[in-house]
Formats: C-alpha cells, structure tokens, sequence
C-alpha cells in the first residue's frame, strides 16, 4: 500500500486539487482583471502539465521510459480533463467547455515534452 501511495498519491492530490477547484461556484471564482483569461487558462494549462507528469511518474515507476507510458499519461490526463468538464455542468455559473479539454490536454502535453527535454539534457 505504501508503494501505491508513493507513485500514486501525488496524481490523486493533484486530481483532488483539480476536482475542488472545478466545484467552485462561478460566482466565487476570483476575479484578475485584464489578466483573467490567462490566468485562468494557464492554470489548467499548469495544472494539467502537472497532472500528465504525476501519472508518468507512477506509470514509470522507476522502469526505463516507453512510448506506451508517455501515451498512457496523456490520455488519463485528456479523460481526466473530460471527467472534470462534465464535472462543472453540474457547478452553478459553471459550464463544461471543449476548448478547455483541449488547453488541458496541451498542458498534458507541454508537461510531458518538459519532462522528456530535461531529463535528456541530463543525459
């Protein structure tokens, strides 16, 4: 159990993170002025990027890195994304929008490539 914890746990936390950020009401969703839109829009972009390295971290578990797991990250990230989109149709003032999969599963990517970039720079 302590094994699955440890792989697991941070794409659970970061899920949980996602989950409760997506049940805010739209009427108490913090306002940034000029800035809202990517502010927002980064956030699920960051937040997604995190989410898609937590999987392949507990896919990898340690084990040289495939293509399988690389595909594997991405698309529980891209359902995930999906899950928490229908999530919202269910929040006040919230609706559930494509192109915010979409921007998640780029995260997901962008978060993925990140992670390949730097661990092939450290040889």
């Amino acid at each position: 159990m302590k094994a699955w914890i440890w792989h697991w746990g941070p794409a659970v936390i970061i899920m949980a993170i996602i989950f409760a950020a997506s049940a805010t009401p739209g009427s108490e969703m913090p306002k940034f002025g000029i800035l809202d839109l990517l502010i927002k829009k980064g956030g699920h972009m960051l937040g997604y990027a995190l989410l898609a390295t937590a999987f392949f971290r507990a896919l990898r578990r340690g084990k040289s890195v495939s293509r399988f797991q690389f595909i594997l990250s991405l698309s529980l990230t891209v359902l995930y994304a999906i899950s928490d989109e229908w999530h919202q149709s269910f929040t006040p003032g919230r609706t559930p929008s494509f192109q915010d999969v979409c921007i998640d599963a780029a995260g997901g990517f962008i978060g993925l490539a990140l992670w390949y970039w730097i661990r092939a720079r450290r040889g």
